[in-house]
């Protein structure tokens, strides 16, 4: 039988939410793949699964009080945030991620988790509306700003009779990924030369070694109701090409995606959005950055009032679909007064008098660069694999390059906007 976690231990913070019950399976998964697997348990997840259930099935006891005077004789939290080769929380409520985001250490878990180097899976759960509100989005940018891996949620049926993302991963899921991020921290482990800093990205010593950058990709989804949303054919596939190209070359990466069915590029912190309000929530709680890379084709328009239940043919005609302004997140961040990035590029996505709209929008937006192209029906850019861009600088002078794979183009911006940054 593979055993790919052989050895390793594993210190497992279960949260308290109902998906409590599958971190019990989560173990037995674990110790399956040859993993040791020690126990915490918050106050709340006490409410759904017992202390001795979860020692049962580690094989060995589970931690709950921060002030046992057992363990901290010994200054046992201490202890536990270092005697692991990784920490998995299993739910990660909406609350236990507010508190690892602010700092908190309140009880044997926050403390835990603000005391560990040890790299850090999170596996979120809760209902749907919680995980869509902003100060979740905000939340999980930051934990993944500051280097901590996520799986999950899915999509489903949740206890409170409501269907969407907010489901825990199963525990195989996050089993498997407890392995991938093992495997991945032992490989940047063995590239990283001494001194090299955890947040320069898998590129050691690459063009952008060390710097922070935000890259927005995808579409949005404005809801109509809940089955309907004004949404482009944007595939991500440029935005996702960028943020993989930056980490290759050393940056720690964060990436902004609206809804998208491609895999996360390696080495990169991704923060999933729907909207365009929660993507500029998102991007805001990314910053600090040094560069910041806007290529999500951002909905222009929202319904002013998104239904609470399907619209329904009646034979009538339908009333007219009222529709308000999204906001302008590139001009946004371009026009920080402060924490402005030091280089903010802009996208634009154009089907007629491709370089006039691109020289306008600069001026208009404030960005430091714009990238336009023509997703005209006939170019086949949005959704296709191949892109042609042509450079738009501040003073109005244009560089074209020619039709290339996305990827390559990625390559060759992130090798620009390195040079401009340097300059």
């Amino acid at each position: 039988m593979d055993r790919p976690l052989a050895h390793r231990r594993i210190l497992l913070v279960i949260g308290g939410g109902i998906a409590a019950y599958k971190s019990l399976d989560l173990i037995r998964r674990l110790r399956a793949r040859g993993a040791a697997v020690r126990p915490l348990l918050t106050k709340g997840a006490q409410e759904f699964v017992t202390p001795l259930a979860a020692a049962a099935l580690a094989g060995e006891r589970a931690h709950t009080d921060l002030f046992d005077r057992e363990d901290e004789a010994d200054i046992g939290h201490i202890k536990l945030a270092r005697d692991a080769d990784a920490v998995v929380v299993a739910p990660a409520t909406a609350n236990l991620m507010g508190r690892m985001a602010g700092g908190l250490a309140s009880d044997l878990a926050s403390t835990v988790l603000l005391a560990t180097t040890l790299p850090i899976l999170i596996a979120p759960a809760m209902n749907v509306r919680m995980w869509q509100h902003p100060a979740t989005r905000r939340n999980l940018a930051l934990l993944q700003g500051d280097g901590v891996r996520v799986v999950g949620p899915n999509e489903g049926a949740m206890a409170e009779a409501e269907f969407g993302p907010g489901r825990m991963a199963e525990p195989g899921e996050i089993a498997d990924a407890v392995a991938a991020m093992l495997a991945e921290t032992e490989a940047q482990a063995a590239a990283k030369p001494a001194g090299f800093g955890f947040l320069a990205g898998r590129g050691p010593g690459g063009s952008l070694a060390g710097r922070r950058v935000l890259v927005t990709s995808g579409p949005t989804h404005e809801p109509i109701d809940p089955v309907r949303y004004i949404a482009n054919r944007s595939s991500g596939r440029q935005g996702h090409a960028i943020a993989e190209a930056a980490a290759a070359a050393g940056a720690a990466v964060t990436l902004v995606s609206g809804p998208v069915s491609l895999p996360d590029p390696p080495g990169v912190a991704v923060v999933r959005v729907e909207t365009a309000r929660e993507m500029l929530a998102a991007v805001e709680a990314a910053l600090p950055a040094e560069v910041a890379i806007f290529t999500a084709a951002v909905a222009d328009f929202r319904p002013a009032e998104a239904r609470g239940s399907k619209i329904k043919k009646d034979g009538a005609a339908p009333a007219p679909l009222g529709l308000v302004e999204n906001p302008d997140i590139l001009a946004t961040i371009a026009g920080r007064a402060s924490g402005r990035p030091a280089l903010v590029v802009g996208f634009a996505a154009e089907t007629d008098t491709v370089i006039d709209h691109a020289r306008a929008k600069i001026a208009r937006k404030g960005c430091d660069l714009l990238v336009a192209n023509d997703v005209s029906p006939a170019g086949g850019v949005m959704g296709g694999t191949r892109n042609t861009v042509h450079l738009v600088s501040r003073d109005g002078s244009v560089e074209t390059w020619p039709t290339l794979d996305k990827d390559e183009v990625g390559r060759r911006l992130v090798e620009r906007f390195a040079r401009m940054l340097a300059g």
